[in-house]
């Protein structure tokens, strides 16, 4: 090795680390009138919840007053909402739906 080559400075760059975007809940709400085939409906088609999923995340909208569907990055999270919103007012069904910050 001559001495040329031990003089050579390296430059180290530093990573900068990407922070992840927030998460938020997607949560469905009881309601008195919104049939239970039509929430596991929306679960299994918007959410993509198996069947048997479905029917228990059904079962604590009806007994806990509010369910949780899913946790998405915030883009996914409020098409999720229109989707469940609009598919319910189009069926005239009160069925409500609500995002919130993980």
């Amino acid at each position: 090795m001559s001495d040329k080559d031990r003089d050579v400075d390296v430059q180290v760059k530093e990573r900068v680390k990407t922070k992840r975007p927030p998460m938020y809940k997607v949560m469905i709400h009881n309601d008195d009138y919104t049939p239970m085939d039509f929430v596991v409906m929306v679960l299994t088609n918007i959410f993509a919840k198996s069947e048997s999923e479905a029917v228990q995340i059904m079962l604590n909208v009806h007994n806990q007053g509010a369910g949780l569907a899913g946790i998405y990055p915030r883009e996914l999270a409020e098409m999720k909402v229109h989707n469940v919103e609009e598919i319910a007012r189009q069926l005239q069904h009160p069925l409500r739906c609500s995002m919130q910050q993980e």
